[in-house]
């Protein structure tokens, strides 16, 4: 993989990406103290204590860079080995954010239109049945904005045995499904988070490249960026040892999660993992600089990103709210959250949860993970709780938003 970095990148987050000294460290960049991080920090420590999550990280990124970080708990329980800056999470489904990226990169060279059919890229789905008319009407757009008609699940049965596959791993076993398979609702007439919708374009990208999916996105999107510690999957051995267990935490206690796991063929919608700082680039990439707009730009036109970013739908079971608090752009949510608005996406996949928040007016963003599915029979999704309510602590102190007027107040 490529290690040509912008110099800029490393220098501003270089002496922020060390390792942490032990189980809970909070670090700050050189300079004027970032307002509300201290707060905002000492409640990520204290929540994810007292939840029993075992590991967290967050980075906080301000125009470009890093600005404060904070890691809690431990990578791995048994080694008490704690989080570090170094330690790679796995993304989930913010994997899908690279495969929208992927699509309109080939958008751009007018490889594809987004309103072709899939059928036209992935003939097979011919085989699915559509009770509203022609499966040819199901397109990219669509599938991009989860309003195609797909189920939500890759798999409709199955796994829930240790000898079952995590996922399927091939290629047709998905195709083996078609036939069983029908759209739920006319493709286009409203959002329903879809995992599928995402392995179909995973494949569009493979056969108009001619590259596997893991090995075009580090090609165009991670290597351009910097992500040398990105990849997906199983770990290259160099990096086995940052990437960090992941476990399940319930009335019964504590059980470790599978390490080290392969997503199959759901690789486009889930594979992705990562170090924080690596995702902290993606996220200064998709809140733009001029000052590196040809830089950027040849990841993907920043045109083409502002259209991602624009609702298409509104998702009333979606991500982080419900109703007009939910909207889909192209592979990206636009979320509300105590009157602020941001661009976000979250993974949850193998006892991980994490989310990305973008606020593009204040040219800020944060990357927030956790290693620990924590449930309960009264609370239900602890771990989600936590989220949640840190996102708002981070939006309400860090993000500088007064929530009455949705102004700026500390810049």
């Amino acid at each position: 993989m490529c290690h040509a970095v912008v110099v800029t990148v490393v220098a501003a987050a270089g002496l922020l990406l060390s390792p942490a000294a032990g189980p809970g460290r909070s670090q700050a960049a050189a300079g004027p103290v970032v307002p509300g991080w201290a707060e905002a920090a000492r409640f990520h420590k204290d929540r994810v204590e007292q939840a029993g999550i075992v590991g967290s990280s967050v980075f906080l990124v301000r125009d470009g860079k890093v600005v404060a970080q904070q890691q809690v708990g431990y990578q791995d329980l048994n080694a008490k080995r704690p989080v570090d800056a170094d330690t790679i999470f796995h993304w989930a489904s913010i994997t899908k954010t690279f495969t929208g990226i992927a699509i309109m990169q080939l958008r751009d060279r007018k490889l594809l239109s987004l309103d072709d059919p899939i059928v036209k890229y992935v003939p097979e789905i011919r085989e699915v049945h559509d009770p509203f008319g022609d499966i040819s009407q199901v397109t990219i757009r669509q599938l991009m904005s989860h309003t195609a008609g797909f189920r939500a699940g890759t798999w409709p049965w199955g796994g829930d045995e240790d000898w079952h596959p995590f996922e399927p791993t091939r290629w047709e076993q998905v195709v083996a499904m078609f036939p069983y398979t029908k759209l739920l609702f006319p493709p286009g007439s409203k959002y329903s988070y879809s995992n599928p919708g995402i392995i179909f374009l995973g494949k569009t990208i493979e056969r108009l490249t001619g590259d596997d999916f893991e090995v075009y996105v580090t090609k165009n999107v991670l290597m351009p960026l910097g992500m040398t510690g990105a990849f997906f999957d199983r770990a290259p051995y160099h990096l086995l040892r940052n990437r960090s267990h992941s476990y399940y935490r319930t009335e019964q206690g504590l059980k470790e999660g599978r390490f080290d796991f392969d997503t199959g063929i759901t690789v486009s919608n889930g594979g992705l993992n990562a170090p924080l700082g690596d995702m902290s680039k993606y996220l200064a990439f998709l809140l733009g600089d001029e000052r590196r707009a040809a830089e950027y730009d040849g990841v993907l036109a920043r045109a083409s990103l502002e259209e991602m970013f624009t609702p298409v739908a509104r998702a009333a079971d979606g991500e982080g709210g419900t109703g007009d608090d939910v909207r889909m752009g192209l592979s990206f949510f636009i979320e509300r959250h105590q009157g602020v608005e941001v661009l976000a996406h979250s993974g949850s996949q193998g006892g991980f949860l994490s989310h990305i928040y973008l606020h593009r007016p204040s040219r800020t963003a944060y990357v927030i993970a956790y290693n620990t599915e924590v449930r309960s029979t009264a609370e239900g999704e602890v771990t989600r709780k936590v989220d949640a309510e840190i996102r708002d602590v981070m939006l309400q102190r860090v993000f500088s938003i007064n929530q009455s007027t949705n102004q700026e107040i500390n810049k």
